[in-house]
């Protein structure tokens, strides 16, 4: 027990001591929640413990900018704002799993080479707004955080945000699997299967048929990007995600121990 004390004494001293060291200024913290206008709707307590995550946040990652791009005091808490919302409830160590950060000015053509059923290869360019990889580092364009959060589009079209949606990935991944299921244990995943699976299939059939979705058409691909798509809804635009896939809504909500409907 003393000793559980004593670790616990000095981790709060440690992550005092990184939050000081890392403290966003008043004038960079407002000018975030006014450009990302889903944050400031969270209650004053939330606000505060995500401002402390954030420091965390920016201590434990290391940015990098690449062909020339200068990853600023207002792109890295921008990214860590966002980056930090999905676990401001269930910790940092959610994102242990990786340090990088990389950081482009627009999107980034990927060459992409895979083999079908046939044996026959394809190759083709594709462009990423983001990527993140098991191990990392996670990949991000700056211009697609900038025009992800147009506030006169949420609950209008489908919802869009590269940041919420990459870190969902890693959360998915934290298991090693990218398959849609977070880590849980044995009940809450026999659960979270049944569920998600019903709704995916569910918004599969609406898309097929040409319905408009607030939760991004691309969802369909696969289960995992469902997932991404639809944490990325849950935090952007909660009130109409909830009004329009409320199982959905409730399943997230329950994972994130949040209700940013609530709000």
């Amino acid at each position: 027990m003393i000793l559980k004390a004593l670790h616990t004494r000095w981790r709060g001293w440690r992550e005092q001591r990184a939050v000081e060291r890392h403290a966003i200024p008043d004038a960079l913290w407002q000018l975030t929640l006014l450009r990302y206008p889903f944050l400031a709707q969270r209650s004053d307590a939330d606000l505060a413990e995500l401002r402390r995550l954030c420091s965390l946040f920016l201590a434990a990652k290391e940015f990098h900018g690449v062909d020339g791009f200068e990853v600023t005091d207002e792109v890295a808490v921008a990214v860590a704002a966002q980056a930090c919302l999905p676990v401001l409830r269930l910790g940092l160590s959610w994102y242990d799993g990786f340090i990088g950060i990389v950081m482009h000015a627009g999107e980034v053509v990927a060459q992409r080479r895979f083999e079908d059923e046939d044996g026959v290869v394809h190759e083709y360019d594709e462009e990423l707004a983001g990527e993140a990889m098991e191990g990392g580092p996670l990949m991000l364009s700056w211009t697609a955080i900038a025009v992800s959060n147009d506030p006169a589009q949420f609950g209008v079209d489908e919802v869009f945000n590269v940041v919420i949606h990459e870190f969902a990935h890693v959360i998915d991944m934290r298991d090693g699997l990218a398959d849609g299921v977070p880590p849980l244990d044995t009940e809450e995943r026999e659960h979270w299967i049944t569920v998600i699976d019903a709704e995916w299939e569910k918004f599969c059939a609406r898309v097929d048929a040409g319905e408009a979705t607030l939760i991004d058409p691309y969802g369909a691909e696969a289960v995992e990007e469902f997932f991404a798509v639809a944490v990325e809804a849950f935090f952007v635009a909660p009130h109409a995600m909830q009004a329009e896939v409320p199982v959905l809504y409730g399943l997230l909500a329950g994972f994130f121990r949040q209700d940013p409907a609530a709000a």
